[in-house]
């Protein structure tokens, strides 16, 4: 996706993010490059890269002489220049990191809380957030994100099953969250959180089309079209777990039968009790066919799978031959049907915390993600 400034006077903010969005990408990058990519004179660009160096977004750099002459200054992120504080709620428990503007985890923390009540969790978020901060240097955090699991503001969806969430319907969670954080707060799904951290620190490098089959306790999944998440008009786009997978299969608890969740999920593998290789090849022709339907509906350049399950179960799953034939089967294919995310672990943290400073890193998603409901998960 090209991103291209505006010469107005009120696009005054959009090309201030549209140039610290160019320097993050393309860094170390010098002031002509950056004014020919977005658009804007260099003379703009100039103020712009001045006010952001003082701000200590970016730190400019001049390199050394390869010929005659003086070198122009190249430009790259600070990492240090601010940090943001991931959070990511599930069934299981909450987790924490610190995360530089480079996304680099700097620090992480955990809190086991299974089925974790809203009071509970927000009184550890608080003191996750708290020991982020440490009591050594005085690190700049700028803002808070949270993922938790989705669907949002789907009755029969949202409060059962694996992912259930007891007690949560119509929790002020951006309220909730800045109240606890002491910071301004974002929240969104875990499976967008996921798509987003990989977009802006893992294979969005390479990719701007893909689909992300988020593998947690539960099944979800969300597509990244031209660089940015796919929204639908609630929030849930994406939301793969409740499609139909076995013809009067395992009961739901969404009140369906068959649902591709009840089979591959973690919730599913820890159910069955089989070894991670016997799992995979007993669930191989469920997850295949899931793969085709994604790949027909969606036409991605890849599938990226990732999400809390062990790698080493990812990675049997990514490695399975045999996927059947979809519109996705063409000669000179830049990459695989299906990819590993590029870190599974972490991809949510640092997606959260990507939403957190979205305002000001990414003109994209600074638009595309929001809350769907400032009332809470319900709408």
């Amino acid at each position: 996706m090209t991103l291209r400034g505006t010469n107005q006077e009120s696009g005054r903010p959009y090309n201030r993010r549209i140039v610290l969005e160019a320097i993050r990408l393309n860094g170390p990058v010098t002031r002509a490059e950056i004014a020919k990519r977005v658009g804007l004179t260099v003379q703009t660009v100039s103020t712009i890269v001045r006010e952001l160096e003082e701000q200590g977004y970016i730190l400019s750099v001049r390199e050394e002489p390869k010929g005659r002459g003086i070198p122009p200054s190249v430009l790259r992120i600070n990492p240090e220049g601010g940090y943001v504080a991931g959070i990511h709620l599930t069934p299981l428990g909450i987790d924490a990191a610190l995360v530089d503007l480079s996304g680099n985890i700097v620090q992480s923390a955990h809190r086991t809380a299974p089925n974790v009540a809203p009071d509970l969790a927000f009184r550890l978020i608080g003191e996750l957030v708290a020991e982020l901060r440490g009591t050594g240097e005085t690190k700049r955090i700028l803002s808070a994100g949270m993922a938790l699991p989705g669907p949002f503001g789907v009755e029969s969806m949202s409060f059962i099953g694996p992912t259930t969430m007891t007690g949560w319907k119509d929790v002020p969670l951006k309220e909730r969250l800045g109240e606890a954080s002491g910071l301004p707060a974002f929240i969104d799904t875990d499976m967008a959180c996921a798509a987003l951290g990989e977009q802006l620190y893992g294979l969005g490098a390479e990719l701007s089309n893909y689909y992300y089959l988020y593998f947690g306790v539960g099944l979800g999944g969300a597509m990244v079209h031209d660089g940015a998440v796919m929204r639908g008009g609630w929030g849930n786009a994406g939301e793969i777990g409740h499609i139909p997978a076995v013809p009067d299969g395992e009961p739901c608890p969404c009140g369906n039968h068959g649902c591709l969740e009840r089979y591959l999920s973690l919730d599913a593998f820890n159910r069955r009790g089989l070894s991670q290789q016997m799992w995979a090849e007993e669930i191989r022709p469920i997850f295949h066919n899931a793969i085709r339907t994604i790949e027909n509906l969606l036409d991605p350049q890849t599938i990226v799978l990732g999400g809390l399950a062990p790698p080493e179960l990812i990675e049997k799953l990514v490695a399975s031959v045999g996927l059947p034939n979809s519109v996705a089967v063409r000669e000179g294919r830049s990459h695989p049907r299906l990819v590993m995310a590029s870190d599974c672990q972490n991809s949510v943290l640092r997606g959260a915390a990507a939403l957190a400073v979205s305002s000001l890193l990414s003109p994209r998603f600074g638009q595309m993600f929001s809350t769907p409901d400032e009332k809470g998960i319900a709408a």
